[in-house]
């Protein structure tokens, strides 16, 4: 979209994301970065499998795959500056086999987030370090594949500061409170990377809330409603500075 012109013309852009962990009629917003650069990885292991009861012949992915998840873990906590942020998380370990076999192949794949782009380019690089130091400690294949993702949504402090002024004047908004950083990922993020503006959270919470992504997430519809006047005055108020 915004290679097709969609920002051409925009002095500012605002955007929301209706959450359901936040009260109804709230609306949070925050300056800087308020949601997680959010890239992907795959590692696929390739051992050498064989019999249950002769592990001494083999090069188990299994037990190849598990060193790198732990490993890997290591990394927020030993690499990365405890002032900043950063998750590795390992969503998916598949080395589907019979019960009695070695497995000669494992992937692995999973997320990471993080705000700073210095702190993004170092968890790249010493995983790369440590699947390579891995697949030389056991003698075998390993390829890593790390794929960017949307960059970190950072609000502009001039458009969040209007924002919230807009807010605290719609109906049925009742709390207009300031937001933590979330290491969720939004696309919205490239819009912010071109025209002034910011992306804040519209209160969606139902009687029984689940996190996003659950299989029973719901929300309340009636944030809907809000969510579109909130925007649709911050859109005719900021004509008129």
């Amino acid at each position: 979209m915004i290679e097709d012109g969609c920002l051409e013309g925009v002095d500012a852009i605002f955007g929301t994301h209706l959450w359901s962990g936040t009260p109804l009629r709230t609306i949070e917003y925050l300056t800087g970065p308020v949601m997680a650069a959010a890239d992907r990885f795959e590692i696929t292991i390739q051992g050498a499998g064989g019999h249950g009861a002769s592990p001494h012949q083999t090069k188990d992915a299994v037990v190849i795959g598990a060193q790198l998840v732990i490993n890997l873990q290591q990394l927020v906590s030993r690499r990365v500056n405890p002032i900043e942020s950063a998750v590795l998380s390992v969503g998916s370990f598949i080395a589907d086999n019979a019960f009695n076999v070695i497995a000669d192949s494992a992937k692995l794949g999973g997320t990471v987030r993080s705000f700073n782009p210095e702190i993004r380019d170092l968890m790249e690089r010493e995983m790369k370090r440590v699947v390579e130091g891995t697949a030389l400690a056991h003698d075998c294949e390993i390829k890593f594949d790390y794929f960017r993702g949307y960059p970190a949504v950072v609000n502009h402090k001039s458009e969040t500061e209007f924002l919230k002024e807009v807010a605290e004047q719609i109906p049925g908004v009742e709390a207009v409170i300031e937001s933590k950083p979330h290491m969720g990922g939004e696309d919205f993020a490239y819009y912010l990377e071109k025209v002034p503006g910011t992306f804040f959270f519209t209160g969606a919470q139902p009687a029984t809330p689940y996190p996003h992504h659950h299989p029973k997430f719901d929300f309340d519809e009636q944030a809907m409603l809000l969510a579109a006047k909130t925007l649709g005055a911050a859109a005719l108020d900021y004509q008129t500075i």
